[in-house]
């Protein structure tokens, strides 16, 4: 049996607390260590389960990880293995990015098709385009992304979506391509920026983060550094949701609030106050929330990664509620759980549509991914009783110190084992 939460509902929480390095982009960081050789440094690392998971992924392909603290400190040699197993990255989506860096690297990849939150389709269609734009041999064979080239050379990508993942393999192999290559549709997140950032230190020509077109002119080599991990937008993020559905008043710090500014907009119009500083902000809600209507898009827009907590305060707040989900076609699966505990909400397509009701009620409930497991601690913070929170392992690779954050701030949590 897996491990479960007990969490009491009733409080209000108030407090403090400080995030750590972002989840979406550490994982990448560690994989970009692989594009020099030598000694990376990685400092604000979270401690989540997910950085010792790639760190085997690493490992396996050679380099030597050592994990002390929120420092993550990568050796990488001369050359590289290029064969990441099933074994190894069976278990999370973001191993799927060491395909770049090692396209860029080796010229040869084969990494086995990662697994993963259960929140809706992932093709790596972009992926494997972008790479053949670059002058890479892709397909999919005997269950792994298999790729070759006999050298990579600058082209212009243009992606269907803007995928952070493909903007994320495509700007890694790009960095050590022959001349010049333009992503267009380039994702925008405060992650790819963070990428661009240590890539940029690493050596790496790169113009354009943060906007739609990234252009990247190819270099002979990288070099190691060390580079302080960005703030975890989405775990802020979560912690002011928190502060707006128990009617409390939380102070979030290590976070740019302007990667939050369309989350914290929402939470104003619930009727917070939230006020907003150089490293953080803080979110007072002094009585039942105001529904408002969300819709999930890539950023700058809101964050699928917080679509779970824009549907738990839609539970509670005064008001109808439409959740639009544009993003991942999955991640309503949540609802069912809300519904068992006392929620009034139906799905239909793309939206959900929820009734607020003023107190949700106890119920066992199952979490299916990272974001809908803590959604689910949220709804039980508001809920009679006791709820009890199943499949918590997916908590732990997003959330480090989930439980200790969340007693500092006045809630009653309990982990069981067995």
């Amino acid at each position: 049996m897996s491990d479960r939460y007990v969490v009491s509902g009733g409080a209000r929480l108030v407090g403090e607390v400080a995030v750590w390095g972002a989840k979406n982009s550490v994982l990448k960081l560690m994989a970009a260590a692989l594009l020099a050789e030598g000694r990376t440094v990685l400092t604000n690392a979270p401690r989540i389960a997910d950085v010792p998971l790639m760190a085997d992924v690493l490992r396996g392909l050679g380099a030597s990880v050592e994990i002390s603290g929120d420092t993550v400190t990568i050796d990488t040699p001369a050359e590289p293995d290029y064969h990441a197993d099933f074994d190894a990255v069976k278990q999370f989506r973001a191993s799927v990015c060491v395909l770049g860096p090692l396209m860029a690297r080796r010229r040869r990849a084969v990494v086995a098709l990662p697994g993963g939150d259960a929140i809706g389709s992932r093709p790596l269609d972009m992926h494997q385009a972008g790479l053949r734009a670059l002058g890479a041999h892709s397909e999919i064979e005997h269950g792994c992304v298999v790729a070759a080239a006999e050298s990579l050379h600058g082209a212009e990508v243009i992606l269907d979506f803007p995928s952070v993942g493909a903007t994320e393999n495509i700007l890694m192999a790009a960095v050590l391509a022959d001349g010049v290559t333009t992503i267009e549709n380039a994702a925008r997140e405060p992650e790819i920026v963070d990428l661009c950032l240590m890539l940029t230190e690493m050596g790496a020509r790169i113009d354009g983060a943060g906007s739609p077109t990234l252009t990247v002119t190819g270099v002979d080599g990288l070099h190691p550094t060390t580079h302080h991990v960005v703030g975890d937008r989405i775990v802020a993020g979560t912690w002011g949701v928190a502060a707006a559905m128990t009617q409390g008043d939380i102070t979030v710090k290590g976070i740019d609030p302007e990667h939050l500014r369309l989350v914290l907009k929402k939470l104003e119009g619930a009727g917070a106050r939230v006020e907003r500083f150089d490293d953080g902000f803080r979110v007072v809600q002094d009585s039942r929330p105001t529904a408002v209507n969300t819709a999930t898009l890539p950023f700058p827009g809101y964050p699928t990664d917080l679509q779970p907590m824009a549907i738990g305060l839609a539970t509670v707040s005064d008001g109808l509620s439409v959740v639009t989900e544009n993003v991942f076609e999955a991640r309503f699966r949540f609802v069912e759980e809300l519904v068992r505990l006392g929620a009034d909400a139906r799905t239909d397509g793309h939206h959900a549509v929820i009734r607020g009701v003023e107190r949700l009620s106890s119920a066992p409930v199952w979490s299916s991914d990272i974001r809908a497991g803590v959604g689910l601690v949220l709804a039980g913070l508001v809920a009679d009783g006791d709820t009890e929170v199943h499949d918590i392992e997916h908590i732990d690779r997003g959330y480090p110190n989930f439980e200790e954050q969340l007693r500092s701030l006045g809630g009653t949590i309990a982990r069981i084992t067995g």
